[in-house]
């Protein structure tokens, strides 16, 4: 079930790349939207023009954190690991729950991501998140149990890369 990491990383970095140039679109819209004619005050308690260019300097700051997670993802260590080494960045980890198997790929950013490569899903997991904290130093065999949305799940971790 495994798959090729650097491919995977290409693949994140691409997707990355994508938002944030769908997000660049969107500010290039709100701040045409801020500055445009008919956002005007058209009394003190206007605010529709201060509001869309809050919006546009929010969605600048977005571009720019997705920007900077794509160029982060350029520096990662994609070294082979073994079932004798602790689990670091840059692992791909197998872990079982009750019946089902799943990857997870432990980076420094854009945790939560969902990746389809090679036609496996895999998704991106930071030291941050609670499941990777758990990951970190952890070897394959291990088993660790976490509280996931109010309830306790057994982690067992089967396979990492």
């Amino acid at each position: 079930m495994m798959v090729d990491k650097h491919k995977l990383l290409e693949a994140v970095r691409l997707t990355l790349e994508a938002k944030a140039e769908a997000m660049r679109a969107s500010v290039a819209a709100t701040h045409e939207a801020a500055t445009h004619e008919e956002a005007r005050p058209e009394n003190d308690k206007d605010t529709r023009g201060l509001e869309a260019s809050y919006l546009a300097r929010g969605q600048a700051m977005r571009v720019e954190e997705l920007e900077e997670a794509a160029s982060r993802l350029r520096f990662i260590d994609l070294r082979a690991y073994t079932e004798t080494d602790p689990i670091g960045l840059g692992a791909l980890v197998t872990l079982a729950t009750d019946e089902t198997s799943s990857l997870y790929f432990l980076v420094p950013v854009a945790g939560g991501t969902k990746i389809a490569v090679e036609g496996v899903e895999v998704q991106l997991v930071t030291p941050a998140a609670p499941l990777g904290r758990a990951l970190i130093d952890k070897l394959v065999g291990d088993d660790f149990t976490l509280r996931v949305a109010g309830r306790e799940r057994e982690y067992e971790i089967e396979e990492v890369a």
